[in-house]
């Protein structure tokens, strides 16, 4: 083997193993997610409502548990645990009333995390993989809930001066911080030079021409 067939094979290993441990993420995060949700359900809100027998994981997935009315468990003056169901995406957007709204919204997400997928197929580095990883991994998340009970459970709630920030979840918070990061690297960073741009590169220009006899 020849050192640009070393180079070649090198290179496809290291992008094989990208891969592992970005498509690992977002399976960490889809976990991390449903374990919360089911937390939340069963062992907090159930048994507060008296609605039943709280159901253990196996149990929350094999069977369909009931779906509980909003309620809410006050754990600071700013935030609390509720039990409520988003027809909407992200933050309770788009909810609505409409009987077709779950289903178009399940179809635009199971289109939108495949595209996400693909983008993180062929990322360049780990800053563009994470932050699909995430995003693929938060879709997931509640794509399971709206395939399931036709909503999305979210249990965030956070207030001040009696306004309350949309209840979210895990899920939420993983598409969150992966679209941020990309609006920033996108932004700011040119990742292949590892620099600012455009300013820092036009000023390190500026700098070479100055020098220049």
């Amino acid at each position: 083997m020849d050192e640009q067939e070393q180079t070649t094979a090198n290179s496809t290993k290291k992008q094989i193993r990208n891969r592992i441990i970005w498509f690992s993420i977002s399976i960490d995060v889809l976990i991390l997610d449903q374990l919360s949700k089911w937390a939340i359900m069963e062992q907090v809100m159930r048994p507060k409502l008296q609605a039943g027998n709280s159901l253990n994981i196996l149990e929350w997935y094999t069977n369909m548990p009931s779906m509980l009315p909003y309620t809410y468990t006050e754990i600071t003056s700013f935030f609390n645990l509720v039990m409520a169901w988003n027809t909407g995406v992200s933050f309770s957007m788009f909810s609505g009333n409409s009987a077709y709204m779950p289903y178009i919204l399940l179809v635009v997400a199971l289109g939108i995390t495949v595209m996400f997928a693909t983008w993180l197929w062929n990322a360049a580095n780990h800053l563009y993989g994470i932050s699909y990883a995430l995003i693929i991994g938060g879709a997931l998340g509640n794509i399971m809930d709206r395939s399931r009970f036709g909503a999305v459970i979210d249990f965030l709630d956070f207030h001040v001066f009696g306004y309350h920030w949309p209840a979210f979840n895990i899920a939420d918070m993983s598409v969150v911080i992966g679209i941020s990061v990309l609006i920033i690297v996108s932004l700011f960073f040119d990742i292949k030079a590892k620099r600012l741009y455009p300013k820092h590169r036009k000023s390190k220009d500026d700098d070479h021409q100055n020098k220049a006899p």
